[in-house]
Parts: C-alpha cells; sequence; structure tokens
C-alpha cells in the first residue's frame, strides 16, 4: 500500500464539458453510490474481528492483485540477486580472468543500459517543457522555488551528517596497519589532470548556458590546465599537503563526449515557461510536447519489460570486474561501513522525517510506491536512466500531479544529489585521516561547501561522483591521485548513493505537490471559467449570426424561420 495524493483532475486537462464539478462527483457509470451505514464497533469487538480481517486483508484476490500491481519489482529484484549469484558463479569459473568473457557476460547489461539512455534526451526536454507550458508563470516560480530550496537543505543536511559521521568513527584510522603490525601499502597513483575549483564552478556556469543547442546533446565544456613547454610531470601534487601553483599552466577550453544535461535544463526551462505565457499562440507546440512526452513514457514502459534480463547481466558483469573482494573488505571495511549508515540514516530516518513534517503521511508507505525506481537505480547506478521510470512510479502509484512531477523530477536528477554530497565529504575526510593531514574547522567547511556544489554539479550518471571528488580534494589541499584509493568498493556504493539521490527526488516530488495543491487547485478553477466563458461566447457569435442573417431575410421568410426557431425540437450546435 503506498500513499496516493488526491488529484482533481487528469494531467492531460484536456477541453472538458460544463459539468466538470458533476462528474467528478459522480462514480463511474454516473449512478450515485448508496452510502452504507457505518457501524461503531466497541474496542472488544475490534479485537474479536481482528483475524476475519486478516484473512479478507491476504485473500486470494488481494494476493494475485498485490503480486500483479508489482510484479515488476519482484522481477528486478530478484534480477539483482540472480546477477549476484551468476556473478560470484562465474568467478568460480575463472571468468574474470579473462576480458573477453567479462566483456560478454556483460553485453546484455550494456545494451540495456544504452536502451534507457537512449529515451535520456528526449524524456528531460518533453518532460519539462510540457510541465511547465501548462503552468502559469507565477505558479512555477513557486514549484521551482519551492523545490529549489528543498533540494539544497537535503544536500546541506547530508553532508553535515556525513562529516559529523566520519568525525565520530574516523574510518581512515582503522586499518592503517595489518594484524601483524605492518603497514597497509598505499595503492598506486596514477596521473589525473589538473583542476581547480574555481574552473569547475565556470565550467558548471558555463554549460547552463550552451552556444549550440544541439552540441549540447551529445558535448560538454571542460577548462583544460596544460602544463607550459619544458615542463616536466612534477606538476602533479605531492604528499606534504600543498598543491603547484597552476597560474603558469596554459588554459585550454575543450568539448567532452557526454549530454549537457545542465544546459538542456535550462533551456528546457525557459522555453516552458514562455509556451505558458504565449497562452494560445504557444498551445500547438504545447501539444507537440505532450505528445512527445506520451511516446517517450510509452516507449520506456515497453523498456522496462526487458529490465530483468539486461540488470541481471549488468550486475553479473560489474561483479566479474572487482579484482579481489578480500584486499577490499579489509582495507576499506570501516570506511565502506561509515557510508553505508550515514546513506541508511539520511534515507530512513532524515528524509521521512521532512516528508512527515510537511504532509502528515506515512512517508514508508509512500516510499513503496516507487519501489521499482530504486531497484532499477541500483541495477544502472544512474538517476538520469532511472528518470522515466520515477515519473511513472510517482504519478501511477502515489497520484502525483504530473505538472508537478514532470518538472521537479528532471530538475532533481540534475541537481538534488543527496547520496553524492554524502559520499564526497564522507570520502574526502577518510583519505585526510589515511594521509595524517589534519582538519582544521575552516577546511571542514570548505569540504561541506564544496561536496555540496559538487555534487549539485555531477551529472545523473554513474560514477559522475569521482570526477567531482577531484574538486572537494583541491578544496582543502589534498591530492587528487588518492582518489584511486576507493575505487575498489565505489562502484557498489555508488549504487547505494543514487538510490539516495532517487529517493530524494520522490521526497521532494511529494512535498512541492503537497505544499502545492491549493493553488494547483484555484488555477483548474480560473481554467474551467475559462473555458466556460469561451464557449459561452461562441454561443453567443452563433445567435447573432443567426439573428443577422434573420434579418436579411425577406419579409415573407422571417415569419418561418422565427416559427422555424421557436419550434421546441430545434438543437443549436456549436462546434468549437
Amino acid at each position: 500500500m503506498s500513499v496516493k495524493f488526491n488529484n482533481k483532475r487528469p494531467s492531460h486537462d484536456l477541453e472538458a464539458g460544463d459539468d466538470d464539478e458533476h462528474h467528478e462527483l459522480q462514480p463511474k457509470g454516473g449512478k450515485e453510490a448508496p452510502s452504507a451505514p457505518k457501524v461503531r464497533q466497541t474496542p472488544g469487538q475490534y479485537i474479536r474481528s481482528a483475524p476475519g480481517r486478516v484473512k479478507d486483508s491476504f485473500s486470494k484476490d488481494c494476493c494475485l492483485g498485490c503480486m500483479k500491481d508489482n510484479l515488476k519489482v519482484l522481477l528486478l529484484i530478484l534480477a539483482i540477486f540472480a546477477g549476484t549469484a551468476l556473478g560470484f558463479g562465474l568467478r568460480a569459473q575463472g571468468f574474470h580472468l579473462v576480458p573477453r568473457k567479462v566483456m560478454y557476460v556483460s553485453f546484455i547489461g550494456d545494451v540495456f543500459l544504452n536502451m534507457l539512455k537512449i529515451v535520456i534526451l528526449p524524456l528531460i526536454v518533453s518532460s519539462l517543457v510540457s510541465g511547465l507550458a501548462a503552468l502559469e508563470s507565477q505558479t512555477s516560480g513557486k514549484i521551482g522555488a519551492r523545490a529549489v530550496i528543498y533540494y539544497f537543505t537535503t544536500t546541506v543536511m547530508a553532508v553535515i551528517l556525513g562529516i559529523a559521521l566520519v568525525e565520530i568513527i574516523r574510518p581512515g584510522d582503522v586499518g592503517k596497519r595489518h594484524a601483524n603490525g605492518t603497514a597497509i601499502p598505499q595503492v598506486a597513483s596514477s596521473p589525473t589532470e589538473p583542476t581547480t575549483t574555481v574552473d569547475t564552478f565556470l565550467d558548471l556556469i558555463r554549460n547552463m548556458f550552451p552556444p549550440n543547442l544541439v552540441e549540447a546533446t551529445f558535448k560538454q565544456h571542460k577548462t583544460a590546465l596544460l602544463p607550459p613547454k619544458g615542463f616536466n610531470s612534477s606538476w602533479f601534487p605531492n604528499d606534504t599537503g600543498t598543491l603547484p601553483d597552476y597560474s603558469g599552466f596554459i588554459i585550454e577550453s575543450k568539448k567532452i563526449d557526454g549530454i549537457n544535461i545542465m544546459g538542456l535544463v535550462v533551456f528546457s526551462i525557459l522555453f516552458g515557461i514562455t509556451i505558458s505565457r504565449l497562452g494560445e499562440k504557444g498551445k500547438p507546440l504545447k501539444l507537440f510536447f505532450d505528445s512527445l512526452n506520451e511516446v517517450t513514457m510509452s516507449i520506456v514502459g515497453t523498456i522496462m519489460w526487458l529490465a530483468p534480463l539486461g540488470i541481471t547481466f549488468l550486475v553479473a558483469g560489474q561483479v566479474l570486474k572487482v579484482e579481489d573482494f578480500g584486499a577490499m573488505l579489509e582495507q576499506l571495511g570501516m570506511y565502506f561501513g561509515t557510508v553505508l549508515l550515514g546513506l541508511l540514516l539520511h534515507a530512513f530516518i532524515v528524509l521521512p522525517a521532512i516528508f512527515f513534517a510537511f504532509t502528515r503521511h506515512n512517508p514508508y508507505t509512500y516510499i513503496v510506491g516507487s519501489m521499482q525506481a530504486f531497484a532499477t537505480g541500483f541495477a544502472t547506478s544512474s538517476s538520469s536512466a532511472t528518470l522515466p521510470i520515477t515519473i511513472r512510479c510517482v504519478e501511477e502509484k502515489n497520484g502525483v500531479d504530473p505538472r508537478i512531477s514532470r518538472f521537479v523530477l528532471p530538475v532533481g536528477s540534475t541537481i538534488n544529489m543527496d547520496g553524492t554530497a554524502l559520499y564526497e565529504a564522507v570520502a574526502c575526510l577518510f583519505i585526510a585521516q589515511t594521509q595524517n593531514v589534519p582538519m582544521d574547522f575552516g577546511k571542514i567547511v570548505a569540504v561541506s561547501v564544496t561536496a555540496t556544489a559538487a555534487a549539485i554539479g555531477a551529472a545523473g550518471v554513474p560514477q559522475a561522483g569521482l570526477v567531482t571528488m577531484v574538486m572537494v580534494l583541491d578544496a582543502v589541499g589534498l591530492d587528487a591521485k588518492y582518489v584511486t584509493m576507493i575505487l575498489a568498493i565505489d562502484w557498489f556504493l555508488d549504487r547505494i548513493r543514487t538510490t539516495v539521490n532517487i529517493l530524494g527526488d520522490v521526497i521532494g516530488c511529494g512535498i512541492v505537490q503537497h505544499l502545492s495543491k491549493d493553488f494547483l487547485a484555484k488555477m483548474d478553477e480560473e481554467q474551467r471559467l475559462k473555458r466556460r466563458a469561451s464557449r459561452a461566447h461562441r454561443l453567443q457569435e452563433v445567435i447573432d449570426d443567426v439573428e443577422v442573417e434573420k434579418a436579411l431575410l425577406p419579409a415573407a421568410l422571417q415569419n418561418d424561420a422565427v416559427h422555424y426557431g421557436s419550434h421546441p425540437d430545434t438543437v443549436v450546435q456549436v462546434h468549437p
């Protein structure tokens, strides 16, 4: 069972008749449903009737209906376990030692992931434009402000929670030595591109306003720092906690592969608001994007029937790619436990508490309605790829108004990264603890601010958090090469934090829906009044045309026209 908001009108809001309110109050079939008298039971009667109620609730029809409604979710969960079992079974056969065999196992999963990625572009653009075009500019401003405030607040709370846990548990101080007292060797460093916090922020802003909309569908802007001529590899950060001066480096702008989601989101928001302001002139475009959105969602529904097969091999391939599970658990066990504890606390205590504080509804029954989205997010490790499923879940299972979900969720999949923010804060302080780098209050504040900004700028694609980790480490003077220390288990943590990111989007969608229901209902009423006024105006025009035609008729025919017009069987049809 899931919490379902009560929407008074469907999302499409097609031209309704004059009896809109009448139809809303009538049950299907057009007849009044007889109201059965309610019999109040005594406490003793209620307790004695409990076995019967339990038996009814677990009847055969109820169980079959529940299985049918949640069939996709159950298949996805089974696929995750099946993929894990298949991966370990193939490891026992030595498949992980042969890269070509690993590629064969991952092939079906990669194809499924590509099928999800191919609908990201049309879905983000169509859902944002369609959702905003259906709102008035004032309404979209209120919804957007509430969504952004919620996203920023929860991201900051996630960062604070992560810093508190890592300072209390201090996982970096545990396991620095083996049981026999010998030091654990550090992971060999690998060259990484130099970057600065300022460049990362500027790239984020540049990507929000791309110069070429077509190029934004497959390219992003990135600032590259190139060493000057005659400069050797000593420009890499050293182990003293100080960073080299990049002021003498050559600044080069380049394009990297990947959808510029930030740029497309900003353009789609402006485009949708403009269509809304144009009114009737923008209606053809609105209908086009509505149709595009429905077609895209239909394609997603078809793809999701292939999800169990694709996810099984996707998970199996990831299990085969892990080199050594024993070493991973030995060196990074406490770090993994700290991140996992923080993500679970944020997912099952912080976010539900915020939801209950605003809506006064049970948050856990609301969360159950989006289990399919969480399972898909865990398997694909991409909040953007899971966006179509998330939209379907909140609309069909939880009854969220599509005007809310198709605006809040695409924005949330881009800027709301609670799990990523918590992970980056914990990872940065963990690396500092392993390297014995002291972190004073100023550096901790820098970690908080930078992790929040980096999480907002992280794309909703697999392991995007590793890219922004360099920015966080740079802010506190740590070497970017230490990111390789956490790579061994990042593949699994990435899936968990992606699930938390999606949960934050779903919770935010429900909160914004609850806060916006009053003025959405008011807007619906205003639109109904406008439609009635428009129909009355068209009817008056028809009557006026009839009067003019009667006036132009010869006198001999006017009496017949008047007689015909007054006949009780006369029907005047008004065509829109």
